[in-house]
C-alpha cells in the first residue's frame, strides 16, 4: 500500500503563506517609523582597562669618584702631586688608562681657555766663573736636534733624567749624545769639572754656583718674567668635565709651579759709598741724584738695597773744595741720592764715620731714623752697633750682622758713644759666630759684611780667606768685603757665596782702572734659599757717576777677578 501525502493544492497554498510572511518583514524593517515597535537597545560593553607598566628608573651615575688621566714625561714634582692627590682622595678622583677613557686628561700646552694646571719654569745654566751671560734660544734646540751652534758648540747639555724627559714634548726627542745625563748630586761638580760647561735646570732647583744664562736676553732671574714668551716653560692644562676640573684644581691649589714670584727676593749688595771730596763736588754741580743716574734702574728693581755708607752727615760740612783730603764729611743735602734709589738698609762698619766728630755721627743716625731707613754695623752705642738687624720680605727674613775689624779704635762704638760695631783680626768667628748661628737656629738668613783691611790686590789676604770662610762655615748665607776700594775675588764654602771685597759704589777715586771697576751683587733668593748671585759691573765715571761696563769691559774685568779666585 503506498504511504499518505498532502495533496499538490495544498503544498501550494503552504508555499504563498510562507512568502507572504517574508514579504511583510522585509516591508517592517525597511520602513522603521511606520513601526509601532520599540527595539531594544544594545549596551555597549564597557572597556576594560589596560595596565602599563610603570617605567623601570635608570641607575644613576655617580657624581663621584671621576676619572683622571695622566701621562708620562710630566716635571716630576708635579707627577708626584698629582700622584698623592689621586691618592688621598680616592673618593673623588681614580686614575685612567688613556685621555679618551677619561672624565679629566692632563695634556701639554696650555691653550687660550684650557685651565692651567702647572707651569714648570727652567734655567739654561753654567758654572759661576763663566764669561758668557748669554744665548739664544736657537742655540738651545739646535743642540737638542744634533747641529750644534753658538757659545757652546759641541759640549753636551747637561741635565738630569727627570728634566730631559720633561723636555721631550716641548722639544722632541734630543738627537744622540747631545745630552748627558747626571744625577741632581752630581751635575754641578761635574759641570766645574768639564768647563766650559752648560746645563738645563729646572728653576727650584739653582744655586750659587751656577750661572744663570740670559735665552734671547731674558732671565729667569728678572722678577717680572713672561712665562708665556719665555721658551723655556712646560705648561700642564686640563681639559674634560668641567666639575672635575673645577675640584681638581682646588685640591692640588692650581697653578702649581716651580716659580713663584711672590717666592722671589732680590737682595743688592754694594761696596763703598762716600759722598765728599770729588763725588760731592759732582753732586754739587750736577744735582744730588746725579751718582746714580747711569744706574739707578738696578738699585730701584732690588727688593731690598743695601748701601754701605762711609762718611757721616755734618751739619758744618764746608763745601768739597778738592780731591785728595783724608778728612771726610758729607753735607746733609746729599742723602736725597740714598732717598732718590730707594735704600733700604745702611752699612755703618766704615772707618771714616768720626771723621768729622761726633756730633756728625748722632747726626746721621738722626737723619736715617727720621727716614725710617734701618742701618747696621754701627748706632749709638756699642750694643746697638753689634746687634743684628733683621728685615723680611716676603718669604725670607734676612739678619744682617756686620763690624770694623780694620779700625781705627777711636771709630768704634762704646757703651757711652756712638760709632761702628768693633771686633777685631783673628776672632771674627769667636765674636760674629755665635750671632750666625743663633739666627740660622730662628730661621732667620743670615748676611755678613765686614770692614776689612783694605788691601789694593784682587786676591784676598790669607788671613781674610781664612776668616771669610769660618763665618760662612759657622753659617753665613753670604760673607761679603765692604772695605775694598779694589774690587776683589770670590769663592765658595760648600756651595756658600763669599765675595771678598766689591769695590766702590759712590767715590771718587778715578786714579786707576782697578779703582774704577766696580761690582754690585744682586743675590736672589727663593722659597727660603739662596738661589742665585747675578754679579752686575760698573765702571766709574767723573768721579762720581758709574755707568754699566760694556761687553769688552766686562768680559776683561771678569776673567781677571775669576783668575784671581783660582777659577
Amino acid at each position: 500500500m503506498k504511504p499518505t501525502t498532502p495533496s499538490r493544492r495544498a503544498l501550494w497554498i503552504t508555499s504563498l503563506a510562507g512568502l507572504g510572511l517574508l514579504a511583510a518583514l522585509f516591508a517592517a524593517c525597511g520602513s522603521p517609523a511606520d513601526s509601532d515597535i520599540t527595539p531594544t537597545p544594545t549596551r555597549t560593553p564597557r572597556p576594560s582597562p589596560t595596565l602599563t607598566p610603570s617605567p623601570v628608573p635608570p641607575t644613576p651615575t655617580p657624581a663621584w669618584p671621576v676619572t683622571v688621566f695622566i701621562p708620562e714625561g710630566l716635571p716630576a714634582p708635579a707627577a708626584g702631586t698629582l700622584d698623592a692627590v689621586l691618592a688621598d682622595h680616592s673618593d673623588l678622583f681614580v686614575p685612567a688608562s688613556s685621555a679618551e677613557s677619561a672624565d679629566i686628561a692632563v695634556q701639554f700646552g696650555h691653550d687660550f681657555g684650557i685651565p692651567l694646571l702647572a707651569e714648570w719654569v727652567y734655567a739654561v745654566v753654567a758654572p759661576f766663573p763663566t764669561l758668557t751671560d748669554e744665548v739664544a734660544w736657537s742655540d738651545v734646540t739646535a743642540a737638542w736636534g744634533g747641529a750644534p751652534a753658538g757659545p757652546f758648540s759641541g759640549r753636551p747639555l747637561l741635565m738630569t733624567s727627570d728634566t730631559a724627559a720633561a723636555l721631550v714634548p716641548l722639544l722632541g726627542d734630543p738627537a744622540p749624545g747631545t745630552v748627558e745625563i747626571l744625577s741632581a748630586e752630581e751635575i754641578t761638580q761635574h759641570a766645574w769639572d768639564n768647563r766650559p760647561a752648560w746645563a738645563i735646570l729646572p728653576f727650584d732647583q739653582l744655586e750659587p754656583r751656577w750661572k744663570a744664562l740670559r735665552v734671547d736676553g731674558v732671565s729667569v732671574l728678572d722678577k717680572d718674567l713672561d712665562t708665556e714668551t719665555y721658551p723655556l716653560v712646560i705648561h700642564l692644562g686640563l681639559s674634560g668635565m668641567i666639575r672635575g676640573i673645577t675640584k681638581l684644581e682646588e685640591t692640588v691649589s692650581a697653578p702649581l709651579t716651580n716659580r713663584d714670584s711672590d717666592k722671589i727676593t732680590v737682595l743688592l749688595l754694594t761696596g763703598v759709598t762716600a759722598l765728599t771730596r770729588g763725588t760731592g763736588i759732582k753732586m754739587d754741580q750736577h744735582g744730588v741724584t746725579y751718582p746714580a743716574q747711569d744706574i739707578r734702574d738696578w738699585l730701584l728693581e732690588a727688593d731690598i738695597t743695601h748701601i754701605s755708607n762711609e762718611v757721616s752727615f755734618a751739619e758744618n760740612c764746608p763745601p768739597p773744595a778738592n780731591y785728595t783730603s783724608m778728612v771726610f764729611c758729607s753735607n746733609p743735602t746729599y742723602i736725597g741720592l740714598l732717598e732718590d734709589i730707594d735704600v733700604d738698609v745702611v752699612e755703618l762698619t766704615g772707618n771714616h764715620l768720626l771723621d768729622w766728630g761726633l756730633a756728625a755721627m748722632e747726626n746721621s743716625l738722626q737723619m736715617y731714623e727720621e727716614r725710617a731707613i734701618p742701618y747696621y754695623g754701627g748706632g749709638w752705642n756699642e750694643t746697638q752697633a753689634r746687634a743684628p738687624l733683621t728685615l723680611t720680605h716676603g718669604a725670607h727674613t734676612f739678619g744682617f750682622v756686620g763690624c770694623n775689624p780694620a779700625g781705627p779704635p777711636e771709630d768704634w762704638a762704646t757703651e757711652e758713644r756712638a760709632g761702628s760695631a768693633p771686633c777685631n783680626f783673628g776672632a771674627l768667628d769667636d765674636q760674629l759666630g755665635p750671632q750666625i748661628r743663633q739666627l740660622r737656629e730662628q730661621g732667620i738668613i743670615p748676611i755678613v759684611t765686614l770692614q776689612y783691611l783694605e788691601n789694593p790686590t784682587y786676591e784676598p789676604t790669607g788671613l781674610q780667606r781664612i776668616e771669610f770662610r769660618a763665618l760662612s762655615e759657622a753659617g753665613a748665607v753670604i760673607v761679603s768685603g765692604s772695605q775694598a776700594h779694589q774690587p776683589q775675588s770670590f769663592d765658595f764654602v760648600d756651595g756658600v757665596f763669599i765675595h771678598y771685597g766689591l769695590g766702590n759704589l759712590f767715590f771718587d777715586q778715578m786714579q786707576a782702572l782697578e779703582y774704577r771697576q766696580e761690582f754690585l751683587d744682586r743675590h736672589v733668593f727663593y722659597d727660603g734659599r739662596h738661589i742665585s748671585t747675578e754679579v752686575l759691573t760698573a765702571m766709574l765715571e767723573d768721579y762720581a757717576r758709574p755707568r754699566p761696563m760694556t761687553p769688552e769691559e766686562r768680559e776683561a774685568f771678569l776673567t781677571t777677578v775669576f783668575g784671581a779666585s783660582g777659577w
